[in-house]
């Protein structure tokens, strides 16, 4: 089991993301951290556990070949957690098993309509699952006639000791429902596992959440925009980044992590292309799509993030994947 970087143990602490578990209990407020990404692992002892995480908004659209290049070729992580969202009607979960068979297993899943979320496993990793427990919480409807549920599934998982807890969510659309996706976030929050004796969110070491969270840049029109990313200035954005500016009110994800966001913002594109939508609306671009962790500062865990990456190469639908790479450490593991 497991990677680990040399000189792992240098620089955690800038890393080592404080607080609670849930997303809105602090009574101070930091926002969200962003933090810069160690380059990658070295797999090289069983101190560290690897994970890969990915979120991906299929729009509806199944392609076998853009399921296969979600996994990149080296694959020597110890977990993968896929969260897709707007899921065709197919077994997708048979994709993935396929496409992960000659290197790891399908340890869990969880569906809820259009909303999926796959867990898989190193070949010999079952032996180190203590427990492991899914949830689902809906919010805003039915999903309408094509059945795109909006809400989350989640897992939560003690894998070797370390607890777990994976949320991944597709929340209200459109720039101006920034309100409604922060009451969305602390319904499910307050949600998930509460039907449980044990409150699962709030006895886990990390909290993982992933997803379409479909917080908008606001405040910029769709040409400036665009043109800053055509110069590969959009760096500039995310001062109108609706997440971060939200955390930072502390409405949601209060000292949560994230990977900078040096990559483009990856909604909305022209379905087959990398080409941002030329409809008559010409969405402005959004990072729409992220993945962000919390660790539990009495856990004794470090994470350190070695990839925050979009797939520029899938084009099947108008979103881009995103991929999170999180190395795992336990305090007083030897070096």
């Amino acid at each position: 089991m497991g990677c680990r970087r040399n000189g792992l143990n240098r620089g955690l602490s800038d890393l080592h993301c404080k607080g609670m578990v849930p997303i809105d209990e602090d009574e101070t407020h930091e926002g969200i951290k962003t933090i810069r990404i160690q380059k990658a692992c070295e797999f090289t002892t069983s101190s560290v556990l690897c994970v890969c995480i990915i979120t991906w908004n299929m729009n509806g659209k199944m392609s076998v070949e853009d399921v296969t290049k979600l996994v990149s070729s080296n694959r020597k992580f110890d977990l993968l957690v896929f969260g897709l969202q707007e899921v065709p009607k197919c077994d997708i979960a048979q994709v993935l098993q396929e496409t992960m068979a000659e290197t790891h297993i399908l340890l869990c899943q969880k569906t809820m309509q259009s909303l999926q979320m796959f867990l898989f496993g190193a070949k010999s990793s079952e032996k180190y699952i203590r427990e492991l427990k899914v949830d689902k919480h809906a919010v805003g409807g039915c999903g309408g006639i094509i059945g795109r549920k909006k809400g989350a599934v989640a897992m939560y998982i003690n894998f070797s000791g370390i607890r777990m807890v994976f949320v991944s969510c597709h929340l209200a659309a459109h720039e101006n429902k920034v309100e409604k996706r922060n009451s969305e976030c602390q319904h499910i929050s307050h949600s998930l596992f509460s039907k449980n004796d044990i409150q699962y969110t709030k006895s886990a070491d990390i909290t993982v959440w992933l997803g379409d969270l479909n917080y908008r840049l606001q405040g910029i029109s769709s040409i400036p925009a665009r043109k800053l990313i055509e110069e590969n200035r959009q760096s500039k954005l995310r001062g109108k980044d609706q997440l971060l500016q939200e955390a930072e009110k502390g409405e949601v994800f209060n000292g949560y992590c994230e990977g900078t966001l040096l990559f483009k913002p990856t909604y909305k594109y022209n379905i087959g292309s990398s080409n941002y939508d030329t409809s008559y609306k010409i969405r402005v671009p959004s990072w729409t799509d992220r993945i962000l962790f919390k660790v539990d500062h009495t856990s004794g865990l470090d994470a350190v993030l070695s990839s925050y990456e979009a797939l520029d190469c899938i084009r099947s639908s108008d979103h881009k994947p995103v991929r999170a790479h999180l190395c795992l450490k336990v305090h007083g593991d030897s070096a």
